[in-house]
């Protein structure tokens, strides 16, 4: 009974030893050649082709891609979930399709209000 369970999941714990042997090397490697703290300070100034910045740095982040940031974001997750139910859909019961439809309103709504955000309400 319990080897029938863990054979369930035994591609999920396949997948998880394969991401810590894959990251874990990474993040050694990383770590050793990364620059120490002890070097010289000159080497963490900010520069700028060459030259030593002067005056403030400026920071420009446009506002008006933030909502199609969120509709980007809305639509991954979706499309994770609807590709695992669209998966299996012959093998689920009629009664299924009620979550996917309250699922896809929460998404849509949450669309929605991203695009109020943007201030382009006449997309629709």
């Amino acid at each position: 009974m319990v080897g029938e369970y863990a054979a369930d999941y035994s591609h999920v714990l396949l997948m998880f030893g394969f991401a810590i042997v894959a990251v874990g090397p990474a993040l050694l490697i990383s770590r050793m050649i990364s620059p120490r703290r002890r070097s010289n300070p000159v080497k963490f100034l900010p520069m700028e082709a060459g030259q030593v910045p002067k005056g403030e740095g400026r920071t420009h982040f446009m506002m008006q891609y933030y909502a199609y940031v969120l509709m980007f974001v809305i639509f991954d997750v979706m499309a994770i979930f609807l590709y695992a139910w669209g998966s299996s859909l012959l093998n689920l019961p009629k009664t299924a399709t009620l979550p996917i439809i309250a699922f896809l309103g929460i998404m849509f709504a949450a669309m929605a209000f991203a695009l109020y955000q943007s201030k382009r309400r006449n997309i629709w």
